[in-house]
């Protein structure tokens, strides 16, 4: 299991090839990446903080809990912080399993968790200022299914 956050870029293509090569053990590997989107056309950039240590913790202990869940034999978490520009990667998430099915729903329940969970605290920055981005009621919801 790898769980990174990091300033620095990710390359996505590069980062699932390092994690599915050579597994003979699996049936599956699903990807997702986030990309920092622009929903009003205004966005300049998107700014993240987070607690070192803190969010890389928490991170491993809602990764644990999808390994044990799915019965996964190995998941990818990256992280991004700092300014992002809108169109950039943000985050990504692998995992790998036996079956399609453990892959697929272990990566969405990745997924949620760190759109709603994960200590980190985003700022959109636009040509009329600056605003926290508050949790959204449907990103809360999407965890009920869990």
């Amino acid at each position: 299991m790898t769980v990174r956050v990091q300033a620095e870029p990710v390359d996505a293509g590069a980062e699932l090839n390092g994690f599915a090569q050579d597994r003979h053990d699996v049936g599956a590997v699903v990807s997702f990446t986030g990309v920092v989107r622009d929903t009003q056309g205004d966005l300049q950039e998107m700014l993240i903080e987070h607690y070192p240590g803190m969010t890389e913790s928490a991170i491993t202990k809602i990764a644990d809990e999808a390994v044990t869940r799915w019965d996964l034999a190995d998941v990818l978490v990256i992280h991004r912080y700092g300014p992002l520009k809108p169109g950039t990667p943000i985050m990504m998430v692998a995992t790998a399993a036996a079956h399609r099915a453990a892959a697929f729903e272990a990566a969405d329940f990745l997924m949620d968790y760190l759109k709603s969970r994960a200590p980190f605290w985003k700022k959109e920055v636009t040509s009329k200022g600056a605003a926290w981005v508050a949790a959204k009621d449907a990103d809360e919801d999407a965890l009920k299914r869990w």
